[in-house]
């Protein structure tokens, strides 16, 4: 069996980034950015007030109060006001304009209006509430690199960079193919012995928080033929995932039904817990992920492989998730061959420290405390066995792509 580091490693090499295509800015939330959005325009294009006041000269108030003869007025869009001299101000806003020989503002508060002029009662320093041209970017910066998936702020960059169209990666299409008689969509009735099946559903949302399109080809029956045939809806797709189908039963179809389509198998079990019977291969121009049917598993399984190999379809980092560390919340016995993943529950004590406790039960099938948890705790093969206080890695869920 493969490590899970080699079996990554395999997977990763396997992808490609795919091409770039223009969006419109409205349109780019969550896509990922093919090439570094550069400025425009510099913002804001020359020195602006950051409150109401008086635009005035510094030395001019150094001792308070001062009385100023107002010649103008910036409010926020307007012309360039006229320029001071000394003794004068301008009456301002915030966004407008300051004027030449200005080098201040006096906020409104510090001030007493009067006929044509204004007594400034509060010294202020040279730069006080001004934004100089340029404070935010100036044009031909890199405001958001290649690479990033876009949210909320980076739109907000990128139309205050004056940048109404964007280049992101094409979103990887990704077939997903559920295998088993037993399973039948939620809704349905339930023959006798049948389950209701959640891995499609559960994939397809794991794969649209990762920036792909998930592409549902339904469920397949344990049957050769019907299986390769529902399987052939994924040419043209960038990824194809089944699940289930993937062990060494009767049933367990994936490898001989796929085969007779060309399936070129690069391996098959790796040396896990859970996620054992896990197939990597390639049908035609499709690579295909065949992860186990238990849903634990599948999630899990998807997480640890076809997070990165949508990653390198969107020209991201892909070297697989980021562990932390924890505290252990409870003892553990030594682990075997295979790298074990816990589901575990995070806290944190009086002093900060997070502690992880893995669930009393791990069955693979329990996707309940699956969704219960705050992270996994990974026990390397051969672990020895560990106590309460024990520091352990942890690969928290937190938001996005990793809450499966």
């Amino acid at each position: 069996m493969l490590s899970v580091e080699a079996a990554l490693e395999r997977v990763i090499a396997a992808f490609a980034p795919l091409p770039a295509e223009t969006v419109s800015v409205a349109a780019a939330l969550g896509r990922v950015l093919a090439e570094d959005a550069v400025a425009r325009v510099t913002q804001p294009p020359a020195a602006v007030s950051a409150m109401d006041g008086y635009a005035v000269r510094a030395a001019d108030v150094a001792r308070p109060p001062a009385t100023l003869r107002v010649v103008g007025a910036a409010p926020a869009g307007a012309c360039t006001p006229p320029d001071l001299s000394v003794g004068e101000a301008v009456r301002i806003f915030t966004g407008g304009p300051v004027p030449e020989g200005a080098d201040a503002i006096v906020i409104q508060e510090d001030t007493e209006a009067g006929d044509g002029v204004v007594v400034i009662k509060e010294a202020v320093v040279a730069g006080a509430y001004l934004r100089p041209a340029g404070l935010d970017f100036s044009a031909g910066d890199v405001g958001i690199s290649a690479g990033r998936r876009l949210n909320a702020r980076d739109i907000g960059l990128a139309a205050a960079m004056n940048l109404p169209w964007l280049r992101v990666r094409r979103q990887p299409r990704v077939a997903i193919l559920a295998t088993g008689d037993e399973v039948v969509m939620p809704g349905e009735t339930l023959a006798p012995n049948q389950i209701i099946s959640s891995n499609g559903l559960s994939l397809a949302a794991f794969v649209t928080a990762c920036g792909g399109q998930p592409v549902q080809l339904g469920i397949a029956p344990d049957d050769r033929d019907s299986l390769a045939g529902m399987a052939r809806g994924a040419r043209g797709a960038d990824l194809l995932l089944t699940s289930g189908g993937a062990s060494v039963g009767d049933h367990d179809l994936v490898r001989t039904a796929l085969g007779d389509e060309g399936l070129e198998l690069d391996f098959w079990k790796i040396a896990m817990r859970p996620g054992k019977p896990l197939i990597f291969g390639r049908i035609g121009a499709t690579p295909l992920l065949g992860l186990p049917g238990n849903p634990v598993s599948s999630l899990v399984c998807a997480m640890l492989f076809a997070r990165p190999a949508i990653d390198t379809l969107l020209g991201r980092p892909a070297d697989g998730v980021t562990p932390q560390r924890a505290l252990l919340g409870t003892d553990l016995a030594a682990n075997d061959h295979r790298q074990d993943y816990l589901r575990a529950r995070l806290s944190l004590d009086a002093e900060g420290a997070r502690h992880a406790t893995p669930f009393p039960r791990q069955d693979s099938s329990m996707l309940a405390t699956l969704a219960q948890a705050d992270c996994l705790v990974v026990r390397p093969p051969q672990a020895p066995a560990a106590t309460i206080g024990d520091s352990v890695e942890i690969i928290p869920f937190g938001g996005g792509i990793l809450a499966i």
